[in-house]
Formats: structure tokens, C-alpha cells, sequence
């Protein structure tokens, strides 16, 4: 399968790598981390050992390919979705945080567009080199639930690179499980500067499944049926198998980088506003972190 990821960070490097182990890759990325791929190859490390040899461009335009796989920031998805819509794609998969991703694609995209949820972890150690910091799973399927042929295809094609693959029915629900564990991680490890096991000891176990469970409620007022318990379990699941890591958000905080806040708690409060269910929580974390943000000039 001839596959683009656009947005080789830390995750798109390490998907689009172990890709590479089987398909045709090609990584849209920033000159430093692309020209270290065109003269040394990809090498990923930790958990995980390879090194391979994906094209690589920072010009993601005109590219025709049978898949796009979409990993950047929630805040780069239109724009991502205006380029790759210059070229010729049979189907994109969005592999991003944060809700609306799918329907920004399929806004600009002349082809399907699935969802999919990760639990790899990765972390950026230099331009050519990322190290796999966990081995999980990748769900994938119609962004409206149900099953279609292009989704197990896909999924047949990612399996065959060894990534533990699961073609899901229920993609809505997973999606809004994915959130509620970021809506819960992601803020507070950003604002208090901790690690993602932080959150499992009380208070801040209290206020992470506070917004876990806002999240829930929004869920269900949007038909999906995530009930408060799995949203507080999953939260703890995740926190307990990462305690280590330091989350997305905090990370983006640490670097002084515009944060992916509008797409987890804000997007939370925003459908909660429009669905008539009160998000007190994710609403003073969105704005927390959306005013420091804002201290540096980032929005």
C-alpha cells in the first residue's frame, strides 16, 4: 500500500516507520527531522528496534497515495486537509487527539475519511530518531460507527506492519472515551508540570475524574453511550500504564508550543454548551490553560 503520513512528530514518525517495515511510506514533516530521514534513514528505538528507510518531504502537496494517515495538531487539521487535497488519496485516517478532525477532512477531502484511536506511545528524541516509549493499540473504523470493506482493508494493511490492529464498529464511543482520558490527563499534567501518574493520588484524582465524567455526560446528550464509570476507569487505566510519561499538553507547555486545548476540554464545553449539559470543570481548565497560552502570545 503506498501510505503518506502527514505530520511526522514523535507518533507519525513512529506509525509511519513501522509502516515503512512493510509498505510504501512517505513522511510529511520540518527540514531538520526530513533531511536527517532522506540521508540516514528513520531509526526508532525503546520499546520497539528498527530502522527504515520512508521517503520524506516537507512539501506535502500534489501527493498521491492510497492512504493518508493524519497526525498532526488538531489546530494544523485544516490545514493539512487544504494540502493533501491537492493530490489524489483513496481514503485518509485521522490518528489525532482531540474531537473534529474527521469532519475537518471530510470537509476539504474527495475520498472517505476513518477514525482512529493509539496507545503507542512516542517521544521525539532528535531529527531521525524517535524511541517507542509503549506498545499498544491501534483502533480504526467508520468516523459514524459500523463496519465498511476500506476499513478492514486498511486494517489488513496494518497488521501486516505488525501494528497490534483492531477494525471497530464503534468508533464514536471510542473516540469520546479517548477524550474523556485526555480531557482528564492532558490539562492538569500541563498546569501543574507533573507526570501523567500524578493524577491517580487525591485531590487531583478528584478533579481528573471530574472531567472525565463532564465528558461522559456530554457523550451520552450526544447518543453515545459512555457511561461515567468507564470514562473514571479508563482515565485510571491510562494514568496507572503511563505514569511516567509526560503527556502531550505538557510537553507542548514545557516548549512554549500552542497546546490542543480547543480540541479536548474546550470542545467539551463547547458541545456541552450546544447539548444544554454544564462542564464546570473542563470549562475552568480550557480556560486556565487557554490564558497562559494567551500570555505568550500563542492565540
Amino acid at each position: 500500500m503506498d501510505i503518506v503520513v502527514f505530520g511526522a512528530g514523535s507518533l507519525g514518525s513512529l506509525v509511519g516507520g513501522l509502516l515503512a517495515r512493510e509498505h510504501d511510506v512517505t513522511l510529511v514533516g520540518r527540514n531538520a527531522h526530513v533531511d536527517q530521514i532522506e540521508r540516514n534513514g528513520l531509526r526508532i528505538d525503546g520499546r520497539l528496534d528498527t530502522h527504515v528507510f520512508p521517503s520524506a518531504t516537507t512539501d506535502g502537496t500534489g501527493l498521491d497515495a492510497d492512504l493518508a494517515v493524519v497526525t498532526v495538531k488538531a489546530f494544523d487539521t485544516d490545514a493539512a486537509a487544504r494540502t493533501l487535497a491537492t493530490g489524489s488519496l483513496d481514503a485518509a485516517l485521522s490518528l489525532q487527539n482531540g474531537m473534529g478532525n474527521e469532519a475537518t477532512l471530510a470537509a476539504h477531502l474527495d475520498c472517505p475519511v476513518l477514525a482512529g484511536t493509539i496507545t503507542y506511545g512516542a517521544m521525539f528524541v532528535e531529527p531521525g530518531h524517535v524511541e517507542c516509549t509503549g506498545i499498544g493499540e491501534l483502533a480504526l473504523g467508520p468516523r459514524d460507527g459500523g463496519s465498511s470493506p476500506l476499513a478492514d482493508r486498511i486494517g489488513t494493511a496494518f497488521g501486516a506492519a505488525d501494528i497490534e490492529t483492531t477494525v471497530a464498529m464503534d468508533m464514536p464511543r471510542r473516540l469520546w472515551r479517548k477524550l474523556a482520558v485526555n480531557a482528564a490527563i492532558n490539562p492538569i499534567t500541563a498546569l501543574a508540570r507533573v507526570e501523567n501518574g500524578a493524577i491517580l493520588d487525591p485531590p487531583t484524582a478528584d478533579l481528573a475524574a471530574a472531567a472525565a465524567r463532564e465528558t461522559a455526560q456530554v457523550a451520552r446528550a450526544d447518543s453515545v453511550d459512555l457511561t461515567d464509570t468507564e470514562a473514571t476507569d479508563a482515565v485510571k487505566s491510562v494514568a496507572t500504564a503511563t505514569a511516567a510519561n509526560r503527556s502531550s499538553m505538557l510537553q507542548d507547555v514545557e516548549s512554549g508550543a500552542r497546546t490542543e486545548i480547543d480540541a479536548i476540554s474546550g470542545y467539551v464545553v463547547d458541545r456541552g454548551e450546544e447539548l444544554g449539559v454544564d462542564t464546570p470543570t473542563n470549562r475552568t481548565l480550557a480556560t486556565t490553560v487557554r490564558t497562559w497560552e494567551r500570555g505568550l502570545g500563542l492565540r
